[in-house]
């Protein structure tokens, strides 16, 4: 076929899959997701404050993703969420069929490179956001009524009481956390970790085996909520992550509050930058493909904005402020900017031959 009939036909069929593009581009994502299983591996195990997060979000994001996929949960405790952060930059499949939750301060270690048992960069995974920025959150020391020391100032004094605390390991906040008000307050504290997850640090401490720990005040109230109540047994001491105190709990002093020299106040405020942006952090592992990413991040911040999704999580006693995969990269971009001055003593400070599981 030649001349004029051939070109009209050329031209004709060119029209047509211009028009048709748009589709063809679209339509692969959803074929992707249509009937496939998605695995939401949590860095802990079941019962804490990170499962209740992570079980929450795989409910509802399914309804978000174009083909509507089963959302599936993983737990994989060991290492404060270490463990799991490895396996989602390294092992876990990169077709975008696969992201996690892990530790807050995951990034933090990375950027920091003092831990060979860190085997990811943060800067390079597929941040999708996280569940919360701690605007109405805090990270709050709680003792049992019977601790040692009943208040900061107890743990302070010189020759005074030791507070036992439990937690999980280093480079999980409720291992490092500790460490860093101890060198930034002066406080008597004897640190011990090791512990599989969030539920048998609870367990621990209703045995007496340690008299406290750190943790997010949301997990308490979502797991353990008749331990804030006036008779329930418990105290809270400190509360780390707030700029001011949480308006629940107004007579509990911030950890700026009670810093007294300027190194220990520049302390608290480079790490508490993870909690104000990434409390709750998902991830996909590096290297999936673009439109899929793009994807599961829309479908992230559109469940956290879902009436169905919020009405459930206020009823589990869960904080919900979203903040997008571009807010925590910036926000990981300026942690990687602080001074080699201020890496140093936090290397120091959190370095894993302290102990730790």
């Amino acid at each position: 076929m030649r001349g004029p009939l051939a070109a009209a036909v050329l031209a004709t069929s060119l029209s047509i899959v211009a028009l048709a593009a748009p589709q063809v581009h679209a339509q692969p994502v959803e074929d992707f997701y249509r009937g496939k299983r998605l695995t939401l591996t949590v860095g802990y195990g079941p019962g804490g404050g990170y499962d209740v997060f992570a079980r929450l979000l795989a409910r509802h994001i399914g309804r978000f993703i174009p083909g509507n996929p089963q959302v599936i949960v993983q737990n994989m405790p060991g290492a404060g969420s270490l463990i799991a952060a490895n396996y989602l930059y390294s092992v876990a499949p990169k077709d975008g069929t696969a992201f996690g939750l892990f530790a807050r301060d995951m990034p933090l270690l990375g950027l920091m490179g003092h831990n060979d048992k860190v085997q990811f960069d943060p800067r390079k995974f597929t941040w999708l956001g996280s569940s919360s920025n701690f605007a109405d959150d805090a990270y709050v020391m709680i003792v049992r009524n019977d601790a040692p020391a009943k208040s900061i100032a107890d743990m302070r004094r010189p020759g005074g009481p030791v507070m036992v605390l439990g937690g999980t390991a280093d480079g999980a906040t409720g291992g490092d956390v500790p460490r860093i008000l101890q060198d930034a307050l002066g406080l008597n504290m004897k640190l011990v970790l090791g512990y599989r997850d969030t539920a048998a640090v609870f367990l621990a401490m209703e045995r007496g085996e340690v008299s406290g720990r750190t943790t997010d005040l949301s997990a308490i109230q979502s797991t353990r909520p008749d331990w804030l109540k006036p008779n329930g047994g418990y105290r809270l001491l400190v509360q780390f992550g707030r700029l001011t105190r949480h308006p629940s709990y107004p007579d509990v002093p911030t950890a700026r509050e009670l810093a007294t020299t300027d190194s220990g106040r520049a302390l608290i405020e480079f790490t508490e930058t993870p909690l104000f942006t990434m409390a709750r952090p998902f991830a996909a592992p590096p290297g999936i493909p673009a439109e899929r990413a793009k994807t599961l991040q829309t479908a992230f911040l559109a469940a956290h904005r879902d009436r169905q999704y919020l009405d459930e999580a206020a009823k589990v006693g869960v904080y919900v402020n979203p903040v997008s995969a571009e807010e925590m990269a910036r926000s990981i971009e300026r942690m990687s900017r602080a001074s080699p001055e201020i890496f140093e003593q936090v290397r120091k400070l959190l370095a894993p031959s302290k102990g730790g599981g």
